[in-house]
């Protein structure tokens, strides 16, 4: 039998303190550890939307063209992809509660940067290292939850990403009440300083409860052959599941970067009212997330995800041809909570089909939307106008709904 190495054998052993440790003070320490994840995933959001209010004064501090701030805009993802890999392989190494805490540590860095740049070239570099510290603090937190769902027991995962949304929510509503206040650079440091608190806070929170055990098997080996489809299929459900989140997530990323530039620049909105779109539109993924199982189990995936993408077609629609700010807000708040749910039951679904294997093709392919929408919409917009660049997002809504009805066909079939 060959040997242990030395990490094997340690984790292969109970640690004092589980071996004393009782149920109620197991379930205490796994709340705890809920709480401070939670507070990562919206210390995430938070962020993320302090930059995104912030988008109409580093544009103009750089003097960008909306094709010139589309690249740079497309550094951040860039950055997110270009890390991805390499953090799983450091979550594996050094646990991804770990790399949760060094990760949003560079994330609440980074926020800071961009108000300091003064070209769009400078833009661009600060945003590779902000995408990286997002993209890695994304990557991590999401393994974290992972594992914490297998303490738990409990599918719990939802209230994560609802926490994402929440953050997301306040980040752009306290950016509003700030945009006519304080700079950029004074605010962006504020978020900066913010995030490494709650870093350090839930950090030594996180680390100090025990991690639990990997699981043992995956979904797909555990259902029944009968049940599984085959190869083939599973691959063109997962590709189709794929677009499906390519579509939202296209819509999701054009959202965060160009809501606020087309209030200020199509509508004339004050720069204060105008953070309030990303606000609307996180305010109705929030509560779209919260809702998501009890939605789900009343309607359905499929129809969910249909009625989802329609209502978000109607909403950006409406948002872009809008006249008025508080139409606009409407169509936000409609693209919100038509795109909250679909996304992740594309992803759920990718999981049903092929597993582990499935969940990350689907989800790389949502990231490719993510990727690929800020310069599509800041190419556009100076061809034609940023209304008629933000239509596009309507036609990828329409499609991720439409492409839901050719999955579950695909199923009967």
């Amino acid at each position: 039998m060959p040997l242990l190495n030395k990490t094997e054998a340690r984790s292969s052993l109970p640690s004092p303190a589980a071996a004393t440790e009782t149920p109620s003070g197991r379930s205490s320490s796994w709340s705890a550890a809920r709480l401070a994840l939670t507070a990562f995933f919206t210390v995430d959001g938070f962020l993320f939307a302090s930059w995104v209010v912030r988008i109409p004064d580093v544009r103009a501090q750089v003097a960008a063209s909306h094709s010139a701030l589309g690249l740079a805009l497309l550094c951040v993802s860039v950055g997110a992809v270009a890390t991805m890999a390499l953090i799983g392989r450091l979550c594996l190494r050094y646990g991804s509660r770990r790399v949760t805490a060094a990760s949003l540590a560079v994330l609440s860095l980074a926020t800071a940067l961009p108000a300091h740049t003064h070209s769009v070239l400078s833009l661009g570099a600060v945003l590779l290292l902000f995408g990286a510290g997002y993209g890695a603090a994304n990557v991590a937190m999401n393994s974290a939850a992972v594992d914490l769902v297998t303490e738990l027991r409990r599918p719990v995962m939802p209230s994560f990403h609802a926490g994402y949304s929440l953050g997301g929510l306040l980040g752009a509503a306290v950016g509003g009440l700030l945009a006519s206040r304080i700079s950029a650079a004074w605010a962006l440091a504020a978020a900066a300083a913010l995030g490494l608190a709650v870093t350090a806070l839930a950090g030594a929170v996180l680390l100090r409860t025990p991690a639990a055990a990997p699981r043992a098997t995956t979904p797909s080996a555990t259902r029944p052959s009968a049940t599984r489809p085959s190869a083939g299929q599973a691959r063109l459900l997962v590709v189709l599941l794929g677009l499906v989140a390519l579509c939202t997530a296209y819509g999701e990323g054009a959202l965060a970067d160009w809501a606020t530039l087309h209030l200020t620049d199509d509508v004339h909105a004050s720069a204060a009212l105008a953070a309030t779109g990303y606000a609307s539109f996180a305010f109705a993924m929030t509560a779209g997330r919260l809702s998501g199982t009890w939605l789900t189990e009343r309607l359905g995936q499929t129809r969910l995800m249909l009625l989802g993408g329609l209502a978000a077609c109607a909403g950006m629609a409406t948002a872009a041809l809008a006249p008025s700010v508080p139409v606009a807000l409407a169509g936000f708040v409609l693209v919100g909570i038509g795109l909250a749910n679909v996304f992740p039951l594309a992803i759920g679904q990718a999981g049903e089909a092929a597993g582990p294997q499935g969940v990350a093709t689907a989800s790389t392919l949502g990231y490719a939307g993510m990727l690929v929408g800020p310069p599509v919409i800041g190419f556009l917009a100076d061809a034609l106008s940023l209304p008629a660049a933000l239509l596009t997002v309507a036609a990828s809504s329409a499609l991720a709904g439409l492409l839901a009805l050719a999955v579950r066909r695909h199923r009967a079939a």
